[in-house]
């Protein structure tokens, strides 16, 4: 059975999943590969996206809406004693010199980027990232050079995007190796409880099928960018139940047999 037959019905059929604790764990390992490629391509999709847009929103903004400002010590500076908000192609763009406008309330948002006193903020649907201007030491930055800086980062983004997914894709694998190992544990707690008789490198096998309900389920959340209350709980409980009936599809029998 080739991996997208596998996919599909791991999807429905805790009885073919039983059937997978057989194959080869070369197999199964390149199945948790393609499992999580598919998880992270809502993310990534998204995020490149956000940060395209962001960018191209950012250079026109900064340029035709926002004062004269300077980046010195860290800190934002400028004449300004407003915050400023600029919508721009979907783009949120907040300009705040002062720290008037709450950080938590900025978290709340979409699609926004935040230049704030100390510190900018970009958010993308579920994911935010901030970035001190303490990073840059003694440097100073003024809003020409911001200008030509984002210029020249245009051109860049496809590569430290490229990076950026291949760091998550890679982190991603190996997060849910970690899981899939702990799912497999409860296994192999489950059978001795069932009185069944089950090696853990085919629990390990079960495992790495049984988390695939709730991934279809997540990617499809994080297509739709809506987020999961308790989502890491309802991800466990999925993948443990699919496992139980999994278990449950392999008949007794003696020690020693599989």
């Amino acid at each position: 059975m080739n991996i997208f037959k596998q996919f599909i019905r791991s999807i429905y059929s805790p009885k073919d999943i039983a059937t997978f604790r057989q194959q080869g764990i070369g197999k199964t390992i390149g199945y948790v590969f393609f499992l999580t490629f598919l998880s992270i391509i809502p993310t990534i999709f998204f995020l490149s996206t956000s940060v395209f847009n962001g960018v191209q929103s950012m250079e026109s903004t900064i340029m035709d809406d926002l004062p004269e400002f300077e980046i010195a010590n860290g800190t934002l500076q400028a004449n300004e004693t407003a915050p400023i908000t600029v919508e721009n192609d979907g783009v949120t763009i907040i300009f705040d010199s002062n720290n008037i406008v709450k950080k938590d309330e900025i978290l709340q948002t979409n699609d926004t980027i935040a230049i704030l006193q100390d510190e900018l903020v970009f958010i993308s649907g579920n994911n935010q990232q901030s970035y001190s201007y303490s990073m840059l030491g003694d440097i100073n930055i003024d809003k020409s050079t911001v200008i030509e800086l984002i210029q020249t980062a245009d051109s860049w983004l496809i590569i430290l995007i490229s990076i950026f997914a291949i760091v998550l894709y890679l982190f991603s694998v190996a997060m849910r190796l970690i899981e899939i190992s702990i799912i497999a544990l409860i296994g192999i707690m489950i059978v001795r409880i069932v009185q069944k008789t089950l090696p853990y490198r085919y629990m390990w096998r079960i495992a790495a099928y049984s988390i695939t309900l709730s991934t279809v389920f997540f990617i499809i959340m994080d297509t739709l960018q809506t987020v999961v209350p308790n989502g890491a709980l309802i991800n466990w409980l999925i993948s443990i139940i699919i496992l139980m009936l999994a278990i449950k599809e392999i008949p007794h029998q003696k020690k020693g047999n599989t």
